[in-house]
């Protein structure tokens, strides 16, 4: 394999914090903050340099940052903090588009970012008065009925041309919140009382919550933490907006991270983390409290002794400093205060639920390196057997890869360290002593990662030959190639198995094993993010990934966009025209280069593609599992949120029941079909839900029970190759000849 000079980051993660605070969602919401006093430091003015200069002259696009970019810039950064086009007025926008459109560019190539932070305190403005409306709207008795409609999706439509407008529609916001809290709350109730009337459903958890709050105090409660939670973002987060703004104008990938970002960055790529071993999320019962729902056996919260599951914490000292109490944090502050250096500690203020203040515990536990084990890759042998046509059931190896991760740090330090080439490799050994039948590679959700580690991966499975070829900004054009002599760890019969989330160095190695004949790819239409990053870890604050490279199969086609196309499609969980490449703003565009000489292994024929094709469509309208996924695609597609939504509670509860009946038909079909007890009615099929996802999120990852409705489509992909004979497939001449 030819050693490449840098590493490359192929990964579809795009990190921003951009606030949205009034949008439908509230669960996602950044709530308001004080950019009062944001004078910029020395070193955010150099990193505003350092990443203005990188656009300017190292981009892919090789667009300079003159002022037609910095206005696209400057368009951008306002619907980044408004998506809705809820909270600036059109005034507000007309007014920083004529002071800076022509000069933001400029400022940001000087350092400045003060008109960055005058549009976000305006921001903060028009917050503070959609908060004080709402505070004092919640406090009054609201009718939930009439005949007034609200359009929750505005991304298409203008701003609001006075306050008048722009607060009714915070009315009819704050009203259609209320109706989805108050039915979501008679949900929760009628819930709850069937785990009081049935208490071996909750299989021995408590799952009542027994919320006595009213609708108006929970929203109030959660536009009140999501103030708080504001108020402490700091002037790095600020920053981070503004100059992650920028970079996403030029391309989707195209990154800055604050230094609490650029840690999340690192622990997504190398599996690792320093810190003590715990993973936590909001309480159910009450989301101002976090709580420790699993510990990692062997880290240093387990050794301490006295950290338990469940345990809530109220309260975090961090490297030696005084008490913080993190009642109403998020998860992600929380977790900024645990992580720190290997070596240092830090001390938690616990108590278990349903105890007193009073009764709360400090436990302080010395931070270490913990390895995320069940991050990585993953095999194991499943049977099938295809009706009437094998005689015993066949062995097929199943590699589940996450992601294309590598330790960079570890590997540049000479330590040991963790990549998927290595884990892969003793996978596959592990499986050949299994006497598999075929092997099913599962690269479903699986986001990319580094360029190199996808070419060792195609290395195993593809005799020798160029893997992807990589185009840079000035049109040079590079080959990753595999010359290890033909050597092949596996050789047998395989498929790649991807989705709509699989994206970048999936891709590679998708098209790759395509274009090779090498197997089939089964399933839907990846994401198609076909360019490459550089992480730069030296500006003067945070690291950047930065757009530099595009790749292309060896065929010469792109995959940007586009993505790579299964040979056999399988059901598509996922909505198209919100996820992936395809639905992104300002994404690279497809194109072409010359095919890179290559020598196929095989290809299946039109004809056979067809065939497989059919047969499997036939067992997708007949298999229970499919069928279910195909309903709830249709269930999914009654909201639409760009139509306008009537504003009465009776009329939405109707709506939503018809969804639940739906949902459940569709459920209990499914059960029928494959033999089990169907469920009664909608609140005893969700507290049955609730209790058995409460009881795997517990579980570690290698234990949980595979789901049916995602091993559906192991099953399928082992049919589909199978049924796929090796001689359907094309000598080297005869591809040669057609």
């Amino acid at each position: 394999m030819k050693k490449q000079p840098a590493q490359w980051l192929l990964s579809a993660v795009s990190v921003g914090i951009a606030g949205i605070i009034l949008t439908q969602s509230y669960s996602t919401a950044v709530a308001e903050t004080s950019t009062e006093g944001f004078v910029p430091t020395p070193e955010q003015k150099v990193t505003t340099r350092q990443v203005a200069a990188l656009l300017d002259r190292s981009h892919y696009l090789n667009q300079p940052l003159d002022s037609k970019m910095g206005s696209e810039i400057l368009s951008m950064y306002i619907d980044s903090l408004d998506p809705n086009h809820t909270l600036f007025l059109q005034s507000d926008v007309d007014e920083f588009k004529k002071k800076y459109a022509d000069e933001f560019g400029a400022r940001l190539k000087r350092g400045d970012l003060s008109a960055g932070v005058e549009i976000f305190e305006r921001y903060r403005q028009r917050s503070s008065e959609y908060f004080a409306m709402a505070s004092k709207m919640l406090k009054t008795d609201i009718d939930l009925t009439g005949d007034e409609t609200i359009v929750l999706d505005r991304e298409k439509l203008g701003h609001f041309k006075t306050k008048k407008e722009q607060r009714d529609y915070w009315t009819r916001q704050l009203k259609f919140q209320l109706i989805s809290i108050t039915l979501g709350q008679e949900d929760e109730k009628a819930k709850e009382q069937v785990f009081l009337n049935n208490p071996d459903i909750t299989r021995g958890q408590d799952l009542v919550r027994d919320d006595k709050r009213t609708p108006s105090e929970i929203l109030l409660k959660r536009l009140t933490r999501q103030q708080e939670q504001f108020k402490r973002l700091k002037d790095d987060e600020i920053m981070e907006t503004i100059l992650n703004t920028a970079m996403l104008t030029y391309d989707p990938h195209s990154n800055y991270y604050a230094p609490i970002q650029a840690t999340e960055l690192q622990i997504q790529s190398s599996l690792q983390l320093e810190g003590i071993g715990v993973s936590i999320r909001p309480d159910r019962k009450n989301p101002d409290y976090t709580r420790i729902v699993t510990l990692v056996d062997g880290g240093p919260a387990a050794k301490t002794g006295q950290i338990k599951p469940n345990d809530l914490i109220v309260g975090i000292a961090k490297d030696g400093k005084n008490m913080t109490d993190v009642v109403g944090w998020s998860t992600r502050e929380i977790v900024s205060l645990i992580r720190g250096k290997r070596g240092t500690s830090v001390t938690l203020k616990l108590r278990q639920p349903n105890t007193p203040d009073s009764s709360a515990r400090t436990v302080t536990v010395v931070r270490d390196i913990i390895q995320q084990e069940e991050s990585g890759v993953k095999q194991r042998v499943v049977e099938v057997q295809r009706p009437n046509i094998d005689k015993t059931p066949k062995r097929i190896g199943v590699l589940e890869i996450p992601s294309f991760y590598l330790n960079y740090r570890a590997r540049r330090n000479g330590e040991d360290y963790r990549s998927v080439s290595i884990d892969t490799e003793k996978a596959l050994k592990a499986l050949d002593k299994e006497n598999i039948d075929g092997l099913v590679v599962d690269l479903r959700n699986n986001p990319g990662g580094s360029l190199d580690e996808v070419a060792k991966m195609l290395g195993f499975f593809i005799k020798s030959g160029p893997l992807v070829q990589i185009r840079d900004n000035r049109g040079n054009i590079q080959v990753y190639r595999d010359n290890d002599g033909g050597e092949q760890l596996y050789d047998g019969k395989m498929v790649v198995l991807t989705n709509l989330a699989s994206a970048s160095a999936s891709e590679i190695f998708a098209a790759a094993i395509q274009d090779y004949g090498r197997g089939l790819v089964v399933g839907s239409t990846t994401t198609g993010k076909g360019s490459a990053q550089i992480q730069l870890d030296s500006l003067a604050l945070g690291t950047a990934t930065l757009t530099q490279r595009k790749f292309y199969r060896v065929t010469g086609g792109s995959t940007q966009n586009k993505g790579v196309v299964p040979d056999i499609e399988l059901v598509n969980i996922y909505d198209d025209a919100t996820f992936g490449e395809r639905a992104q703003k300002k994404a690279l565009p497809w194109d072409t280069i010359k095919t890179a000489p290559y020598k196929p292994e095989g290809k299946f024929s039109s004809d056979t593609l067809a065939t497989l094709n059919q047969q499997s469509k036939i067992r997708q309208q007949q298999n229970p599992q499919f069928v279910y996924l195909s309903t709830l695609n249709d269930i999914r597609d009654m909201e639409d949120e760009k139509k306008p939504i009537r504003l009465d509670i009776n009329s939405r509860r109707a709506k939503m029941q018809l969804i639940e009946k739906r949902s459940l038909e569709a459920e209990n079909k499914r059960l029928i079909a494959t033999g089990e007890k169907p469920y009664s009615d909608w609140n005893t099929y969700q507290a049955a839900m609730d209790a058995k996802f409460e009881e795997r999120s517990q579980m570690k990852a290698n234990e949980r029970p595979e789901l049916p409705e995602d091993e559906v489509f192991i099953n399928e992909a082992a049919y589909i190759m199978l049924s796929a004979e090796p001689k359907q497939l094309l000598s080297h001449k005869e591809v040669l000849e057609k």
